[in-house]
């Protein structure tokens, strides 16, 4: 999971921080929890649904508020 949330890191062009980190983990083990198995999966899932830094803030919306 590690893995996927540094491809959205590196996709994106971000330096990895602690809040940006944390927020991306959480969502891997939820995609995981979810039925998401891949590197490849969880990470496109993540890019998708967590488009730029921004996206990582606490006060924005989760993946669940978007769908």
């Amino acid at each position: 999971m590690s893995e996927a949330v540094q491809a959205w890191h590196r996709h994106y062009g971000i330096i990895p921080n602690e809040q940006s980190t944390s927020v991306l983990c959480l969502a891997a083990i939820e995609l995981y929890n979810e039925g998401y198995r891949s590197l490849d999966e969880i990470a496109a899932m993540l890019i998708s649904t967590y488009v730029g830094q921004d996206a990582t803030r606490v006060n924005a919306p989760t993946s669940a508020a978007v769908h």
